[in-house]
């Protein structure tokens, strides 16, 4: 294993021998256009960058204190970032919010961290200066403008009293308006972490990094910017947004500058086989591509399949695929499996695994095909365990992914109760021995290797993202007046090999003599809402109830037409397509999310514990098997 988490106990220490040992060798690329216009940062610019952000930190601030970082994704975020490290301030990624859009998100992570200061530059706090009376939260920080602190200040620079137990920053794991959660992630957490990356992904100082995910997600931050640091190799960064505009952006990067290392949640890889023109992928070459690592979201054995066959010609190796998991709660990492080795793969009995339960087969009808994430990493341990009972799980039995080891964060930030629940918890056959942290996924082990089967908890994974449905549950709630409040479900369903999102909603009762409709209305079949942004046919998920179209779409809603009454049949129709409309914005607005689908459900038709907690599980069975009661 590589020692640097021996060598050095902060990633300061890190970054300092860097800069002394490879002053002008470039660390960090980032391409502005996405393409071609670049700008670029050796070790020994970003550590004097980071002294003098860290220098006139010290003068306004003491060590410990919180600060946001609001950035677009760029230099200026990583020097920024290691200026709170070198400042020994607690950094916290966020993004700036989009013209038009809440900020929700960004107002709850400054409340739960008690954050007094906002870092960013002159321009993204001149732009949010007009939104202040309506977001007093970011009105009430101290805001610094980085790109207007002098390079020379770096002279004043003092070292911080920091060690590997020092808190480095702090990764918010949701924008929930509920209950966000602060990660607390410490320089021992990271070096660790680090090096777990650095050994399975086989990185040496001649690897060459292609990211374009997010900084100031985990993904983006740790394994995008900290672990070519780590590693001592160049990479390549553009915006995620330059990616999603145009996804050959991304692949003609590795190939320009014949990357090694480049990666993200399944639905990019998804995105490229449907969004890449034939043409396009004539002009590329991904034979240097060796770690083309999925995560962050579950992982597609079709879009794996797609992808290898689609981009084949242009020398991508199926051995390159290194699906792995891990969250930010175990800092990133959690398992990963053989660089030189193809993904594995097992064929279960759909049925069995709808109940816990592993029946390995052949390939039929009725199986499924699960993507290994690898093995449990060196110092960290892997257990399956019995949610409710605490037990570890038999053989051949889906249970709760319960790991330990030093790269387990601390906890969550002022959350005493939530941290014990989650970073604290025993087997019951040694309730002595190191505590486990519980991820709330489900998975089972087969010869070693890792499967991840769903998620016990209710995060719903997007894109890469994750969402709480509480959240999505309440904006919706807040969209209409003619939604009944605590009768939602948001749930994710997968399909072509990608997570959606489907929105269950009861109405009021009184709803059909506020629309004026006719007592004799039925739901037609969906149709399209909205802007088409995925040329993909809508699948026969669940009930033909519910889908019976095949018209292009990525927005799908119910719309109400009486064949009886005529008149008021459009006007059921026109209204209701008006609620529909009201949800959608608002989930879009409110939490950057396209709806798959939206049912509205008779009133007293969302399944309920006794207490009156919305069973979200037993709404998406009942979404697939087509057996909500809608709304007639």
């Amino acid at each position: 294993m590589n020692s640097l988490d021996k060598k050095f106990k902060t990633l300061v220490d890190l970054l300092r021998n860097r800069a002394i040992e490879s002053p002008k060798e470039i660390g960090y690329s980032f391409l502005i256009d996405g393409e071609t216009e670049t700008v670029n940062l050796t070790y020994q610019q970003l550590e004097q960058r980071s002294r003098a952000i860290a220098a006139y930190l010290q003068s306004v601030c003491p060590p410990g204190e919180v600060a946001l970082l609001l950035y677009q994704p760029g230099l200026e975020y990583i020097t920024t970032f290691f200026g709170c490290l070198y400042a020994g301030v607690i950094a916290i990624p966020a993004y700036p919010p989009r013209p038009n859009r809440a900020l929700e998100r960004i107002q709850t992570i400054i409340r739960d961290s008690k954050a007094k200061i906002g870092l960013a530059s002159q321009s993204i706090i001149s732009s949010l200066k007009p939104r202040a009376s309506e977001t007093p939260e970011l009105d009430n920080l101290d805001w610094l403008a980085t790109d207007q602190i002098p390079d020379n200040l770096a002279q004043k620079w003092l070292e911080p009293n920091i060690n590997e137990e020092t808190l480095a920053f702090l990764q918010y794991t949701s924008g929930s308006t509920a209950t966000p959660k602060g990660v607390i992630i410490t320089h021992q957490n990271l070096l660790h972490n680090s090096s777990l990356i650095h050994q399975c992904f086989g990185h040496s100082p001649q690897s060459k990094g292609v990211i374009w995910l997010p900084p100031y997600h985990d993904m983006g931050l740790i394994g995008g910017i900290l672990q070519p640091l780590y590693g001592g190799f160049p990479v390549i960064l553009m915006s995620p947004l330059m990616f999603l505009q145009s996804p050959v952006r991304w692949l003609q990067a590795i190939s320009r500058y014949q990357g090694t290392t480049s990666g993200g949640p399944n639905f990019a890889y998804d995105l490229c086989v449907r969004k890449i023109k034939p043409e396009q992928i004539q002009t590329l070459d991904l034979s240097s591509w060796e770690v083309a690592f999925n995560g962050a979201e579950p992982i597609s054995a079709e879009v794996l399949e797609r992808f290898t066959n689609t981009f084949a010609v242009c020398g991508f190796r199926r051995e390159a695929f290194y699906p792995c998991y891990g969250m930010a709660e175990a800092t990133l990492i959690i398992s990963g499996g053989n660089k030189l080795s193809p993904p594995v793969k097992t064929q279960v009995v759909a049925r069995a695994l709808e109940k816990n339960q592993i029946v390995l087969v052949y390939p039929t009808e009725g199986t499924k095909t699960l993507v290994g994430c690898g093995q449990s990493l060196p110092d960290q341990q892997i257990k399956i365990v019995h949610p409710e009972k605490l037990t570890l799980c038999a053989e051949g039995e889906v249970g709760e992914i319960w790991v330990s080891g030093p790269s387990i964060a601390r906890g969550y930030w002022h959350k005493a109760e939530e941290t014990k629940q989650t970073f604290v918890a025993y087997l019951a056959e040694a309730p002595e021995k190191e505590p486990f942290m519980r991820t709330g996924d489900l998975g089972f082990l087969e010869a070693g290797e890792l499967f991840v089967t769903g998620r016990l908890k209710d995060v719903i994974i997007i894109n890469g993202r994750n969402h709480y449905p509480q959240d999505i549950e309440w904006t919706v709630e807040q969209s209409h007046h003619l939604i009944r409040p605590g009768c939602i479900a948001s749930f994710s369903v997968e399909v072509k090999g990608e997570e959606r999102l489907v929105v269950v909603a009861e109405v009021e009762r009184n709803f059909r003599q506020l629309l004026g409709g006719s007592q004799n209305s039925t739901p037609s079949p969906p149709h399209p809402r909205g802007e088409v942004t995925t040329p993909l046919k809508t699948p026969k998920v669940g009930s033909q109830k519910y889908n019976s179209t095949n018209e292009p779409t990525a927005l799908v809603g119910i719309k109400f037409i009486s064949q009886r009454n005529g008149k008021s049949g459009k006007e059921n129709s026109d209204n209701s397509q008006e609620l529909i409309k009201s949800i959608q914005r608002s989930v879009l607005r409110n939490h950057d999310l396209q709806i798959y689908q939206i049912l509205l459900l008779k009133p007293g038709a969302i399944p309920k514990t006794s207490s009156g907690k919305v069973q979200r599980y037993a709404c998406r069975e009942g979404f697939l098997a087509g057996t909500l009661q809608i709304f007639e």
